[in-house]
């Protein structure tokens, strides 16, 4: 037996399929930044790691090719890394943080939006596209070597424009059709199925979303998602981690966050905005997710803010 150091190495997954990943990324995000002129196809590369960052994650397909993040939702703990993959099966708010990234090694990422529309048309091809229990709305999966190819030839198409509008809907369809045959397809297949608890549930959150400032009325969204209210509010937090009412509490306290960054804004203002009837609650509500009172926060915010906008 040859000694370790004569024996031919054997190249990580990493290196077979992450390095052109990476070498893409972090291309084409010089070139475009997050945005990119493929629609719904995001990109990321960060220096260092981050303090919270809440948002609202859409029905995407993400992939980590170097460096690492959490993403919660609710209460529980999404952690991917370089070989990882995401999917946001439905609108969520969520609190994110890169927790590992250097200016030498940044971490890169993309996202990929997911079309319904797509995954439904795909759905008639298949023998198997019952119906199944709701899973959460994020799910985490090892990166499948398959994925690479058609991954990679998305994003260098950024380097044609000319072609993107005939050939990235055939790359986008590609790929979504080997996400549903993966370990991933169980979660696609939810989005696709209209009459899906997956599918009901968006239902519902699309009417939450819709009307967050109003008063939240759970027997109309279980009518709206078909389903009794105590079957809807069991389905609702085994897909989301958060009740209905916590779930609207997210979308009006981050819309709050996003109305401080006007210098004019005023805080009592745009709690009643949102759909506070009490300043004091909207403020301790505030603090209790952001960790600080929604005045001081605004102020912080903009301070960080104005020397980007500056540049």
């Amino acid at each position: 037996m040859r000694p370790a150091s004569q024996r031919p190495r054997v190249p990580s997954m990493e290196n077979n399929h992450l390095a052109p990943l990476r070498h893409l990324i972090a291309r084409q995000w010089r070139a475009h930044g997050r945005e990119t002129p493929i629609d719904g196809l995001l990109l990321t590369e960060v220096s260092a790691p981050t303090s919270p960052i809440h948002g609202v994650y859409r029905p995407s397909f993400c992939v980590v090719a170097q460096g690492a993040k959490t993403s919660m939702l609710g209460e529980r703990a999404y952690r991917y890394d370089a070989g990882k993959c995401l999917i946001a099966s439905m609108e969520v708010p969520i609190r994110a943080e890169i927790t590992r990234a250097t200016p030498e090694r940044p971490y890169l990422a993309f996202s990929l939006a997911l079309d319904p529309a797509t995954i439904s048309d795909l759905l008639l091809e298949m023998e198997d596209a019952a119906d199944a229990p709701p899973a959460a709305a994020l799910t985490v999966h090892d990166f499948g070597p398959e994925l690479a190819d058609p991954l990679c030839r998305l994003l260098a198409l950024l380097d044609r424009p000319r072609d993107i509008a005939i050939l990235a809907p055939l790359i986008r369809r590609e790929i979504t059709w080997l996400l549903l045959h993966g370990p991933m397809g169980a979660a696609l297949r939810q989005i696709g199925l209209t009459g899906s608890h997956m599918a009901r549930i968006s239902r519902a959150i699309a009417c939450i979303r819709d009307s967050f400032t109003e008063q939240l009325n759970v027997g109309r969204l279980a009518d709206l998602a078909g389903m009794s209210p105590a079957t809807f509010h069991r389905h609702f937090k085994a897909v989301t981690a958060m009740t209905p009412v916590q779930y609207q509490k997210q979308l009006r306290l981050q819309e709050a966050r996003r109305l401080l960054l006007s210098d004019s804004a005023d805080v009592a203002r745009i709690g009643y905005s949102i759909g506070y009837e009490s300043p004091s609650q909207f403020s301790r509500e505030y603090r209790r997710l952001f960790g600080t009172p929604p005045g001081r926060d605004g102020q912080a915010i903009r301070k960080v803010l104005a020397p980007q906008i500056a540049l």
